[in-house]
């Protein structure tokens, strides 16, 4: 199947007279996860993680992922013809640097501009200037020949009032357009979606676990433009928006609108965010000011009303998740329970909640050697037998009207070696040293990443992925700017965003070992004001997440008298929090399973 696919992408390619063709993972608004009409890259290779770019070319084809997909990447891509290179790895080279090896002099490279970001496609062009590679942008090839495509989503628009966002269409309006006068915009070009839903206090359907409305705003000091599908607008939003001043357009003229920016004028926007299609159109006499969002700051900045709200929410969620692994322990062995069903049960447990709204992301469920595979995602054929033996990993999350939630838990469904509880326990300790942390305002997280690292590199190991990015309320469950990761790109522009009163982030170490099983434990966190000394202003956490952490595999003598008392501070809180909303068999599992250490 993906070898007769390729065959017919060469054919069109070989007509168009091109030496390669590009497919990344993005829509148009550069999104981490797509809707199915966006997914070119996972109907061309086969290969469904949410993050790779394929490279095909006359003869051979190549696909970069990241350490969260190699093992799922390896096994989907086995009889495709597609190489896997493992980005970032020793010796593998980057995609520019294949591409300029591999073009010829005066060669054509296709891709769809729309689904390329202008960041993306100027460093290309860098690269093969020496070549002089053509760009040839305005085809959607793989469109071409995708037989029975789905559909662009169009779900139904809805409003999120001020009890939930905090926060008023105006003020956030009047914030940005103070913001563009700092900058001296005259027009703001927005196309990443949780920044529109953000900014208009809106919500939708269009991409799977993420509430955004596939639409692009443009902004200036006296015009505010919605390109979207009407037909998605009630006559209740269309008339609350409206007395904000939004007027509306169909989706695809984002571009003559763009066309027609007066020349003189200075145009803003992210080009890391924004299609290289879109920022193309624009006249020559427009200048471009490129830079980070000007929402994506004071959207990763949660004021009080999103906190407490965040706080309800995980309420919830930790209600559900303890409900799960308390029947998880009762019942594996004794029925039939595979990943799938697993998962199904959490879905069912969750909507049992108020103002559930639905997954936060598709539940990562990995029993064994499954739980190796960072972003494993069960299906029918590899689902497996939950069995009374060894570990199971649960990545899950969920949206609420009050919040989104993720959570990791590795879960003991019977005896476990003594290697599996080293593991856990090295794994614990970073979480709650992390969690810990106490640190001065103006502190950065790749600060702080090494708090969740020391104790595994300390054993010579470590985990292939950043501890922590940042969670939106009622949003996209990654949210930038704000991460955890201990690599510095010093030739990045987001070198490091200071970490501020509201931010909430993952913290999310783990220990990973191809063939036989995998652990990652993951609380949100919110960062928090301690108090303010004549050294200035001191900063800590507050851990939302309220899930029991399995002490059946906890090695405790191997902890610190600190790491030992988080634990048992975390564990009593866990049980405070949410025992009241369990049934008394529940409530006294949990009690012995918070137990102090």
């Amino acid at each position: 199947m993906v070898q007769e696919r390729l065959g017919r992408l060469r054919a069109r390619m070989e007509q168009e007279g091109l030496d390669a063709y590009l497919i990344l993972t993005e829509d148009f608004h550069g999104s981490e996860y797509v809707g199915d009409y966006f997914k070119c890259r996972s109907y061309l290779s086969g290969f469904t993680g949410s993050a790779g770019s394929l490279v095909v070319l006359k003869d051979t084809a190549g696909l970069w992922t990241d350490g969260r997909y190699f093992l799922q990447a390896e096994e989907q891509l086995s009889g495709s013809g597609i190489t896997l290179f493992r980005a970032g790895e020793e010796g593998v080279p980057e995609l520019p640097d294949f591409l300029a090896e591999k073009l010829p002099e005066g060669g054509r490279l296709g891709f769809d501009g729309r689904s390329v970001n202008c960041r993306l496609a100027q460093g290309l062009a860098k690269k093969l200037k020496n070549k002089s590679i053509e760009f040839m942008y305005g085809k959607d090839l793989v469109g071409e020949i995708w037989e029975n495509r789905p559909a662009l989503s169009a779900e139904p628009v809805m409003l999120l009032g001020e009890q939930y966002t905090g926060r008023s269409r105006a003020e956030k309006l009047a914030q940005i357009r103070g913001l563009m006068k700092e900058k001296k915009a005259d027009y703001f070009i927005l196309s990443s979606l949780d920044d529109i839903a953000w900014l208009l206090n809106i919500r939708g359907g269009d991409v799977t676990c993420n509430p955004v409305v596939l639409s692009y705003l443009a902004v200036s000091q006296d015009e505010l433009v919605l390109f979207v599908n009407e037909q998605t607008l009630s006559g209740e939003v269309r008339d609350a928006l409206a007395a904000d001043g939004v007027t509306f357009a169909p989706y695809n003229d984002v571009y003559e609108y763009v066309k027609k920016i007066p020349e003189g004028s200075m145009l803003y926007a992210d080009e890391a965010k924004t299609n290289y299609a879109l920022l193309s159109s624009r006249a020559p006499g427009v200048e471009l000011t490129d830079g980070e969002n000007l929402t994506a700051l004071p959207k990763c900045i949660k004021n009080e009303t999103e906190v407490e709200n965040e706080r309800k929410a995980h309420i919830k969620d930790g209600v559900a998740l303890t409900k799960l692994i308390f029947w998880l322990k009762q019942n594996v062995g004794r029925e039939e329970i595979t990943e799938l069903t697993a998962a199904d049960k959490l879905e069912e447990l969750h909507r049992q909640q108020e103002n559930y709204m639905g997954p936060s992301f598709e539940p990562i469920i990995g029993y064994a050697e499954h739980g190796a595979i960072i972003h494993y995602s069960a299906t029918q054929e590899s689902s497996v037998l939950l069995k009374p033996r060894g570990m199971v990993l649960m990545d899950t999350g969920g949206q609420y009207l009050e919040g989104t939630t993720d959570v990791t838990r590795t879960v003991v469904l019977g005896p476990v070696t003594e290697e599996e509880k080293r593991a856990f326990t090295l794994v614990l300790r970073g979480n709650l040293n992390l969690g810990a942390a106490k640190f001065k305002y103006g502190v950065c997280g790749q600060n702080l990443d090494y708090l969740a690292r020391f104790p595994m590199w300390e054993e010579g190991l470590d985990y292939n992925h950043g501890t922590g990015h940042g969670v939106g309320c009622f949003l996209n469950v990654h949210e930038g700017p704000v991460s955890f990761h201990w690599r510095i790109n010093p030739a990045g522009r987001r070198i490091c965003t200071v970490l501020e009163e509201g931010m909430i982030i993952s913290n999310e170490p783990g220990l990973y070992f191809g063939g036989k099983f995998g652990i990652r434990t993951e609380n949100l966190i919110v960062c928090r004001k301690a108090e303010k000394t004549e050294y200035g202003q001191f900063m800590n956490f507050e851990t939302l997440t309220m899930v029991p952490i399995d002490l059946d595999a906890v090695l405790p003598e191997t902890m610190s008298r600190k790491e030992r008392a988080l634990l048992n501070d975390y564990h009593k809180k866990v049980y405070e929090t949410i025992s009241p909303y369990l049934t008394d068999e529940e409530a006294d599992w949990l009690k012995d399973a918070t137990r102090a250490v």
